[in-house]
């Protein structure tokens, strides 16, 4: 759970610049992108500093990537927890088999390429509740187990660039920020 949910950009482009890298390693996990964000305030809107976010994660080199490919847990290893409801690794199916099959898709993908599968999840909104299924991303797994290395370290940079972006909007909030109603 974000720390800073739902701040507004007026509040993030105020805080002092510690609390703003705090909050945006929340969000990156990278120390060299959260300064560099951090860095480019004040941000006029969520497009500018959604941009920076993805400038600051393409720059980085490939072992700053890996630090934050290795934050990232195993798909399905927190299953239902509501701390990453939002995030991939809270994926729950009841049917324990597809849990183990994804379990065994996922260990296979980490061993095939070093790191972890990584892919934004949809969490699905008040209205669909919509949210990828556990045979959904088994079907991507297999998929992109016929990438090669590096092909695939595209991808996942691009995964994890969208997950940044919805964290970033969590964290945030909506543009214009809340109606707060005393």
């Amino acid at each position: 759970m974000l720390l800073h949910q739902g701040i507004g950009l007026e509040a993030f482009n105020l805080l002092p610049t510690r609390r703003a890298v705090h909050a945006l390693y929340e969000c990156t996990n990278s120390l060299t992108a959260a300064v560099g964000i951090a860095k480019g305030r004040p941000y006029t809107n969520h497009a500018g500093l959604f941009g920076k976010a993805d400038a600051s994660l393409f720059s980085l080199s490939e072992d700053a990537f890996d630090e934050i490919m290795a934050a990232h847990p195993r798909v399905g290893s927190r299953p239902g927890s509501a701390y990453s409801h939002a995030e991939q690794c809270a994926l729950f199916d009841h049917r324990p088999a597809m849990m183990r099959l994804l379990d065994d898709t996922a260990r296979r993908y980490a061993e095939n390429f070093g790191f972890e599968f990584v892919m934004h999840v949809c969490p699905g909104t008040e209205l669909t509740r919509r949210t990828n299924t556990a045979p959904e991303l088994i079907a991507a797994i297999t998929d992109r187990m016929h990438n090669d290395p590096e092909t695939e370290r595209k991808i996942v940079r691009d995964e994890i660039a969208k997950l940044n972006r919805s964290r970033l909007e969590r964290m945030l909030g909506p543009e214009g920020g809340y109606d707060n109603w005393l």
